[in-house]
């Protein structure tokens, strides 16, 4: 059966809303895309509701002429520094032993993990099952139908700042969108890039973004580690122009254009031209110069990654090693820096599985985005799902068109 879902990336760079149509034996077919430049958006987070607003707004309108639909709901991406996340357990006795675990067991299961003490200004997530046990017996991945008298699950639990959650559905909700469910940016990511295979193994999953580096370690198949620490790609860019003298929007189009993160990588020969700021004219700069300004802060940002790996006690876990996406894994020579400074294997993540409109989301920088609208089979299996758009209006009047057919 086909459904039609709406994924929202609120990214500190661009917006990006993304139309979809899932089918379970065909996969994700990109049907509308609306992509338009940050406003209102810093690490992560909202910071003027007014712009971010209307830069959803654009964005949203933008999908709607390509896909032909009407917007009505979506799943949105959140991140940024304000995002905690713990490992809990959860204790209950199974209410009718004869028929096995039933549905109502697991949800009153995955309740008492989340039955934590939450600082005031932080509200519940994700509460994510990384394993169940039953009766003593560990390693259940799904327990509905297993008979026993004692069920137990052991969790990831996600929060996030009420204020940040309020101010991002507050500017969603002004761009005419429903809300359906709030999605932790890096599990969406890695329901896009990863395998099953690299999920089992364990993995993790690196999101450079312009304000944030998200990060989710993946064990035997599920998350069990998950932080956001406030690094990313407009560093590089402010390095760039204060070094460089210039201004923040050339600085930008210079790393994307000309950028590498691995110095010894660049051809000596290698030249481009810049125009600084008290220059009398165009100066001619080598590539490894440029190359030179920007590797210190890459390798800051790995630097990061591997202090969360080691924080997170899962450091000899990852035989699959690190996958990376987001706009900065983009960068030549950032799979190379990434392989050497962490000694892990190193691959850039790529959405998979998609057809339709996909000349703008088949990078790494499209991670979160295909992520989201992918979400929905995860969301539907706790019976959760709900349309997102209206039906397009040939399909509205076909209904109409048949009553007057004959027969």
């Amino acid at each position: 059966m086909e459904r039609s879902v709406v994924g929202i990336d609120v990214g500190s760079s661009k917006i990006t809303v993304l139309v979809a149509e899932i089918d379970e034996h065909e996969g994700t077919r990109i049907v509308g895309v609306g992509q338009v430049p940050s406003r209102g958006v810093g690490k992560g987070v909202i910071v003027n509701v007014a712009e971010a607003t209307a830069a959803i707004t654009d964005a949203v309108e933008a999908a709607e002429q390509s896909s032909g639909y009407q917007i009505e709901r979506a799943f949105v991406g959140v991140s940024g520094a304000h995002i905690s996340s713990y490992n809990s357990q959860g204790v209950v006795g199974v209410s009718r032993r004869d028929r096995g675990i039933t549905p109502d067991d697991v949800d009153r299961v995955l309740e008492a993990a989340g039955a934590i003490v939450l600082p005031q200004n932080q509200e519940l997530l994700h509460i994510i099952p990384r394993t169940y046990t039953v009766d003593g017996q560990e390693g259940v991945r799904d327990p509905l139908g297993m008979h026993g008298f004692r069920l137990e699950v052991e969790a990831h639990v996600v929060t996030a700042s009420v204020t940040a959650v309020q101010n991002l559905t507050k500017c969603v909700g002004g761009a005419g969108v429903e809300v359906g469910e709030l999605v932790l940016t890096s599990l969406a990511a890695g329901n896009a890039v990863l395998t099953q295979t690299e999920r089992e193994m364990g993995v993790v999953l690196v999101d450079i973004g312009e304000g944030t580096v998200d990060i989710a370690i993946f064990i035997e198949g599920s998350v069990w580690y998950t932080r956001s620490i406030t690094l990313g790609g407009e560093y590089i860019t402010k390095d760039i122009a204060t070094l460089l003298r210039l201004p923040p929007e050339v600085a930008e189009a210079v790393k994307i254009e000309h950028g590498h993160a691995f110095a010894a990588q660049v051809p000596e020969d290698e030249r481009f031209t810049i125009a600084p700021h008290g220059e009398s004219g165009p100066v001619v700069m080598p590539r490894w110069k440029l190359a030179e300004i920007i590797q210190p802060r890459c390798e800051e940002i790995l630097e990061g990654v591997q202090q969360e790996i080691k924080r997170s006690g899962y450091d000899g876990l990852l035989p699959a090693g690190l996958v990376l996406c987001g706009g900065t894994a983009q960068m030549p020579g950032m799979e190379t820096l990434a392989r050497e400074m962490l000694e892990l294997p190193v691959r850039i993540g790529v959405p998979h599985d998609l057809s339709g409109l996909t000349e703008k989301v088949s990078g790494p920088d499209a991670a979160v985005a295909v992520g989201l609208v992918q979400w929905v089979p995860l969301w539907e299996q706790l019976g959760g799902w709900k349309a997102s758009v209206g039906a397009p209006w040939w399909k509205k009047l076909a209904p109409w068109l048949r009553a007057l057919l004959p027969g």
